[in-house]
């Protein structure tokens, strides 16, 4: 069936048919530019407060904005693309007139998922669709097998993470046109990497967000979110807002051919009706084409329902467990303020988390002082993305500090042997696997009124923190409007083969090449994978599938002594984290086979292979 977009300005054979929802207009003037000349139209209105007109000879290209009751021009909410800008006038796209070239994509492979996030500005030379697409090979070299891009809908000013758009269906200008991003997702399948874009739907940013202007009824007050009104998903007029939210979802399938979706904050999606819209939206997504697009979840509330199947649940291919990342870095970095207040940091805890998919099953919490989380039982384990590094985790602390920036290099390449052995979905960040020296800082570009209260509003936040109790403290955060915040975030592509860059690298690439290559790290079923502790500071992981078998023991601080609990005598060394190509200094384990004792010099891994199928003692 050909997908066919029902709001927004749509090129036909003809013209191009023009469709916006505007309950709050009692009259609406379209205005078209083509060349110098300016032309007013008036569209007629249909039920739901839906206004449309169908202009034949207006091409893509065009420029257009709408007047509601005599007021100034405005945007159309639906806009495909902001040339000059989320305030400016909007441009006719037509999606047709790019040549795709990926009709041999076969789709992803869940079983086989290692995401790479990424922020287009920053990851690459001058932060556009094609730098990231001139340094796709490298991705590729490295093993991962889909990147997700931070959100692209347009925002205002030259700079965001992105989740502070208005334009949910422009990507953004700072990034190209939309035909850029067109030819990224090309070359990415050419190269054989799935592209999952990252949506929001919880909210719009605070500048430039013209919907609720068009149409109140986006939002309701009957609900509260940490933006304000939540975005109307139960209450008088949500159907046309659940809608256009699916629209959009599917649009950036078949559009853009992306492989999945992640949805932000999705308890944030507050939605009483009975049906639950996240549920609803997945389906669509998911019946929108063969091989079957992908949608995950960032949900801190660790719902099993979420994952599970479409007969006990709502089918999601996956949520951001982060559970994984807060015990590794309280473990081995200590934090224990905010929400890591939750977390020991023990080495049973981090089992747990292996075992289960998340921590938090239904215990108490006491950052929320509320029981958090459900039981995973029976959900294949890939469904939990779990990471050691991701946006959120380092741009919300105050000076965007990475984990491997706060530990040393034999405790990181030790963590990075954890993630990527485990049995659930691995997520990197852009920069990790060269365990680069940038931070990822938070940064806006609003215009100097909101940006003031935006720094003043940041400085307060993190008075709660001891480090920057002082006003003198506070003034070391970083200002997220000023130009030295975002380049400073910017990857230095020319560190990566230098020094630990290049040993963090080589670690990076040679986990992903053992991951592709043993079935034993690509099974997701609960029943195989074993997780244990053996002391506070060490825990074993085995894996077995298709007749392959491996075994990790992660020693996670300082040295020490460690028994597996049975021979190993048979088995071969894979890895070790203190070999020459990952450490500069290399201080390598005794390795005793047949007895299963491992002495470790500092903190690192061990992982080996068999065919036999050791038993762990819990």
């Amino acid at each position: 069936m050909t997908w066919m977009p029902y709001f927004g300005a749509v090129p036909t054979a003809e013209g191009t048919t023009f469709r916006v929802w505007a309950t709050a207009a009692r009259e609406l003037r379209l205005h078209v530019r083509q060349g110098t000349r300016t032309t007013v139209h008036c569209p007629r209105r249909s039920d739901g407060g839906i206004w449309e007109a169908s202009l034949p000879g207006v091409r893509a290209g065009a420029r257009y904005a709408y007047t509601i009751d005599g007021g100034d021009p405005r945007p159309d909410p639906f806009s495909r693309f902001q040339p000059e800008g989320v305030h400016a006038w909007s441009e006719v796209i037509d999606p047709l007139q790019f040549m795709w070239s990926d009709r041999e994509w076969s789709g992803l492979d869940p079983a086989r998922l290692i995401i790479y996030e990424l922020h287009v500005g920053t990851f690459a030379g001058d932060g556009t669709f094609g730098e990231v697409a001139a340094h796709l090979h490298h991705l590729r070299d490295l093993g991962v097998t889909a990147i997700e891009l931070m959100p692209l809908a347009d925002f205002p000013g030259r700079r965001n993470w992105g989740y502070d758009g208005v334009a949910l269906f422009a990507p953004s200008r700072a990034y190209g046109r939309p035909d850029d991003l067109r030819g990224l997702v090309d070359r990415a399948h050419a190269l054989g990497l799935g592209v999952i874009i990252d949506v929001v739907y919880n909210h719009l940013g605070p500048e430039g967000a013209y919907l609720p202007q068009f149409s109140p009824e986006f939002l309701t007050t009957k609900h509260e979110t940490p933006w304000g009104a939540a975005v109307n998903l139960d209450d008088t007029g949500c159907e046309h807002v659940r809608r256009l939210l699916t629209e959009n979802a599917l649009y950036w399938i078949h559009d853009f051919h992306a492989d999945g979706l992640r949805l932000d904050a999705t308890h944030a999606l507050i939605d009483t009706s009975g049906a639950p819209f996240v549920a609803e939206l997945a389906r669509a997504v998911h019946r929108a084409r063969t091989p079957r697009p992908l949608v995950f979840a960032e949900d801190h509330r660790n719902l099993a329902e979420m994952v599970r199947g479409v007969d006990a649940g709502w089918d999601l291919d996956g949520v951001w467990a982060d559970d994984l990342h807060h015990v590794v870095r309280s473990a081995v970095a200590g934090d224990n303020h905010g929400y890591y207040e939750d977390y020991d940091g023990t080495a049973e805890e981090l089992a747990d988390t292996l075992r289960r998919g998340w921590l938090f099953v239904g215990q108490h919490s006491r950052h929320e002082d509320a029981p958090r989380g459900t039981d995973p039982s029976e959900v294949e384990m890939r469904r939990s993305v779990i990471c050691v590094q991701n946006h959120d985790q380092i741009g919300n602390r105050a000076l965007g500090d990475r984990l491997h920036h706060d530990i040393d290099p034999a405790s990181w390449r030790a963590v990075v042997t954890l993630l990527l052995v485990a049995p659930m979905t691995p997520l990197l960040f852009m920069g990790q696997e060269w365990a680069a020296s940038t931070p990822f800082l938070f940064f806006t570009d609003f215009e100097p009124d909101l940006g003031k209260k935006v720094v003043e509003g940041r400085r307060r936040e993190f008075r709660a923190f001891p480090q920057f109790s002082t006003a003198e403290a506070a003034e070391r955060i970083p200002d997220p409007q000023a130009d030295a915040t975002f380049d400073a975030s910017r990857l230095k592509w020319d560190e990566a083969q230098t020094g630990e860059h290049a040993a963090s690298l080589a670690l990076h690439r040679a986990l992903l090449e053992l991951r592709a290559e043993y079935p034993a790290l690509q099974a997701s079923d609960a029943l195989t994978c074993d997780a244990a502790a053996l002391d506070d500071r060490t825990i074993v992981i085995r894996r077995h599938a298709n007749g392959t078998n491996v075994l990790a023991c992660l020693r996670l601080r300082d040295g020490g002594p460690v028994t597996i609990g049975h021979s190993l005598d048979g088995w071969q060394i894979l890895l070790t984290t203190e070999d020459p190509r990952f450490a500069l200094d290399p201080a390598p384990p005794r390795v005793d086979l047949p007895r299963g004792a491992i002495e470790f010099a500092r903190a690192g891994a061990v992982v080996l292979s068999s065919t036999a199928r050791p038993v762990l003692d819990d």
